[in-house]
């Protein structure tokens, strides 16, 4: 166990625009942050904090460890956290009202990116090799700060249970914090807006690019695999693809054979700096009949009436109200979909517009007014019996007088085998 006192070495863990002169960490930490903008809005956080009763908030998930650091996620591990028998967590430790307090705790390797000035907190150590060290980090700096007797909010679902034993074993009152950290992320800044537009474009592009490509005889499996280099070359990270052919449903991706006429859909996620891209197009081998024709038109009107309630001010459920308007007057009804759900660095993040929905959670935004800069991803699929699946998927951010569309290319039927797999 550390001492609780800072000492020299406790000095260097500070940032590089951070004060390193006094020798007593209750007076560090309780100086002004107005060094430094935060990269998040404290006043909100705060708010959310006090309203769920959190003293101190532990993140541990990387989503919102990179929301809180400003966009950083560590390179080393940003596919797979097992390192030998345990696993990287990154911590942040952040005490309501008093940023100065701060802590970041992460992996060994991390001292590099320490030494090129990526972290704001004052507090930064980077030396961990398990889940058990970071906890154990976040256990000592909580002491130090004096707030042992405090109540901890952590992200119950992104705790291992050796590291939430660890915070059992210290006495802690412990809080769920996930729903105060997506409320704290639920309005966009210009800067993640542009992300999220970069993202989208990118995969609808990606997807263009699949189509030219395939010919009668590919498989799924070629598509998926030329989808993900196309996203990887315009600096995508390929998350999933979900994929149909001809009248089979089955989205996987799979040895099934491409044939002449088939309609084919691709439902994507491509990441960028950690903001999810994900849409989903039609493409065919040939040309499209008047039914196909009809049945893609009938999602796209199901798409653009759905945008038409979506601004600031406006009812999140509405979305839903005009949608399943249209879906019960139609013949197509019973193999019809419609979703509307948020978007940003996670999928299904807030706003929440249903509770019955196919990803369980209440739908706590269905009667509140939605906001500027939330992004909500609005999809209607058709699971045809004889002409296969059909679908849109697109992204909308709200904005003060209506609604803007993120990657809205390439949004009716995109004829496959253009430049014959070249």
């Amino acid at each position: 166990m550390r001492s609780s006192g800072l000492g020299e070495a406790d000095l260097c863990q500070h940032g590089p625009n951070v004060p390193t002169t006094t020798g007593n960490l209750s007076v560090s930490v309780s100086q002004s942050s107005s060094y430094r903008s935060l990269p998040f809005d404290q006043a909100r956080l705060d708010r959310l904090m006090d309203e769920a009763g959190i003293d101190i908030l532990i993140a541990t998930s990387k989503h919102n460890v990179q929301y809180l650091l400003g966009g950083y996620r560590f390179f080393f591990f940003d596919y797979m956290d097992a390192v030998a028998l345990n696993r990287y967590l990154p911590v942040v430790v952040y005490q309501k009202g008093k940023p100065d307090n701060t802590a970041y705790f992460g992996a060994a390797l991390e001292i590099f990116e320490r030494q090129l000035g990526k972290f704001w907190p004052p507090v930064v150590e980077t030396g961990t090799w398990s889940s058990t060290d970071a906890i154990q980090l976040a256990v000592e700096h909580i002491r130090k700060i004096g707030a042992s007797s405090s109540t901890i909010g952590v992200e119950k679902a992104f705790v291992p249970m050796d590291g939430g034993q660890l915070l059992h074993d210290n006495g802690y009152r412990i809080a769920d914090a996930a729903f105060v950290l997506e409320r704290l992320r639920l309005i966009k800044t210009p800067d993640e807006l542009t992300l999220l537009r970069e993202a989208s474009e990118r995969v609808v592009q990606s997807m263009a690019a699949t189509f030219d490509y395939c010919l009668p005889g590919m498989t799924k499996n070629d598509l998926v695999a030329k989808l993900r280099r196309e996203e990887v070359n315009r600096d995508l990270k390929f998350e999933y693809c979900l994929i149909t052919a001809g009248r089979d449903l089955n989205r996987s991706p799979s040895e099934q054979k491409l044939q002449a006429g088939d309609v084919i859909s691709l439902d994507s996620a491509g990441n960028f700096h950690g903001y999810i891209g994900d849409l989903c197009r039609m493409g065919i081998l040939g040309e499209p009949d008047a039914e196909l024709e009809d049945l893609l038109g009938l999602i796209t009107h199901i798409q653009s009436e759905a945008r038409k309630p979506v601004k600031a001010g406006a009812r999140g459920g509405d979305i839903f109200t005009i949608a399943d308007a249209i879906i019960d007057q139609s013949p197509h009804k019973p193999y019809m979909e419609f979703l509307a759900h948020g978007m940003g660095l996670v999928s299904h993040e807030g706003p929440r517009l249903t509770s019955v929905g196919p990803v369980p959670y209440q739908g706590y935004d269905e009667d509140r007014a939605l906001e500027a800069g939330m992004v909500i991803s609005i999809e209607t699929a058709i699971k045809h019996p004889t002409r296969g699946y059909i679908k849109l998927e697109d992204t909308v951010v709200v904005t003060a007088s209506g609604s803007e569309g993120f990657g809205d290319e390439f949004r009716g039927w995109n004829r496959a085998g253009v430049y014959g797999g070249v």
